[in-house]
């Protein structure tokens, strides 16, 4: 199931991600894809609010990942776009994504692929314009609730 989105702005941007983040259960895992400056933090800091959690959102490229608290789950963001290869990330990576207290978000997912599970929600986030971004949901029919309305 493939659903687009047209996001004029970065407010726009960060409120697809508030949706969706206010349809978050636990045990969610979602890919995000995009070049660099492509939207994804600005995504993740309107996930994370809509989920509730505290803490500032800030893009993990150079600590790999970030951990935001919110009521009922852990959100966990990794980015991989500085590693080669994945190393003992693979574990952590895997130990969280088989957790229901965890939403595990991945950018640069690419180098840990053989570890992503199937049913897992890809955000494919292209600049159209500056700040403006189309994005692309491709779902599982298991998670459709988290697609925009």
């Amino acid at each position: 199931m493939t659903y687009i989105v047209n996001s004029s702005s970065t407010t726009e941007t960060k409120e697809l991600g508030e949706q969706l983040g206010t349809s978050l259960k636990g045990g969610e895992v979602i890919e995000l894809v995009s070049d660099l400056g492509g939207g994804k933090t600005t995504f993740v800091r309107g996930l994370s609010c809509g989920a509730g959690a505290s803490g500032q959102v800030t893009s993990p490229t150079f600590t790999l990942s970030n951990e935001y608290k919110a009521a009922n789950f852990t959100i966990y963001h990794f980015d991989f776009y500085r590693l080669t290869e994945p190393g003992i990330m693979s574990n952590e990576l895997a130990e969280v994504m088989n957790d229901e207290a965890s939403v595990v978000v991945i950018e640069w997912g690419d180098i840990v692929a053989d570890v992503l599970p199937t049913e897992r929600l890809t955000i494919k986030l292209t600049a159209s314009g500056e700040t403006s971004r189309t994005l692309e949901f491709i779902c599982p029919p298991s998670l459709k609730y988290l697609l925009p309305k």
